[in-house]
């Protein structure tokens, strides 16, 4: 009962302050939200936040994170799997065995901004841009990337949560997209097609879309203020991710 009048309270408040509350998690989601929900961030579907507003302006004010080139200004942390520049394109490619790696800027200072990239998959499999993202050292000399995440998950499976927030190596999913007010966002990335993803990250609030269609509103908690960007290669047995239009445009207080 004091749950419920507290997520009530909430509700009052967030549409009071112009802010927008979402509700149910969809029928067609109700199995991942089973298999999730006990994750260690998991959101109550009723307090999470919706993303309602237009994507940023996209045209002015950007700086290229790729120079179409080269790896310049870019390292790969974690596991081993590939990173080239094939006909000016930055090709991740999934080596069997091999750990999640990222391939991350070098550039570790990144708080309040606007990020960009065009993604596309030559052979499905899951991936991701972390941001604001953390390493720290991991087993048998190895190096663990944590922090936020912006999901990019391929399409063999029917979850579609591309444009959600998943805490990598740091507790799950803080914005998951499995309520019903997500099917636009569930259905904005389109297979065999360059996808847009973009990012807005100013204090605490982040915001996410898919192809200009509005995804994830998540409030963190102050853990993750600032850090590098990274390109992941999940571990699997196959999978190749190009990028391009890599973009960021940092925001002054």
């Amino acid at each position: 009962m004091m749950r419920h009048i507290l997520s009530t309270l909430l509700l009052f408040v967030f549409f009071a302050g112009g802010l927008v509350t979402a509700g149910e998690v969809d029928p067609q989601q109700q199995e991942w939200y089973s298999r999730y929900k006990k994750q260690d961030n998991a959101p109550e579907p009723a307090e999470m936040l919706l993303n309602k507003e237009a994507e940023p302006d996209l045209s002015e004010g950007f700086t290229s994170l790729f120079n179409g080139k080269d790896l310049t200004g870019w390292t790969p942390k974690g596991g081993g799997c590939e990173f080239e520049v094939r006909d000016g394109l930055l090709v991740g490619t999934c080596v069997p065995g091999s750990n999640s790696t990222y391939l991350s800027t070098e550039q570790a200072d990144f708080s309040d901004f606007i990020f960009t990239c065009d993604m596309k998959w030559e052979v499905d499999c899951n991936s991701g841009v972390m941001f604001r993202a953390q390493s720290k050292p991991g087993k048998n000399d190895t190096e663990t990337v944590f922090g936020p995440q912006a999901e990019m998950e391929g399409f063999s499976q029917d979850r579609h949560w591309s444009g959600g927030i998943y805490g990598q190596s740091c507790g799950g999913y803080f914005y998951p997209l499995w309520l019903k007010e997500h099917e636009a966002a569930r259905a904005a990335a389109k297979k065999d097609e360059w996808n847009r993803l973009t990012i807005s990250a100013k204090g605490n609030v982040v915001k996410t879309w898919i192809n200009g269609v509005p995804a994830a509103h998540w409030v963190d908690d102050g853990s993750y203020p600032q850090g590098f960007f990274g390109l992941q290669i999940h571990k699997g047995k196959k999978g190749t991710v190009l990028w391009k239009n890599i973009q960021v445009k940092q925001l002054s207080e």
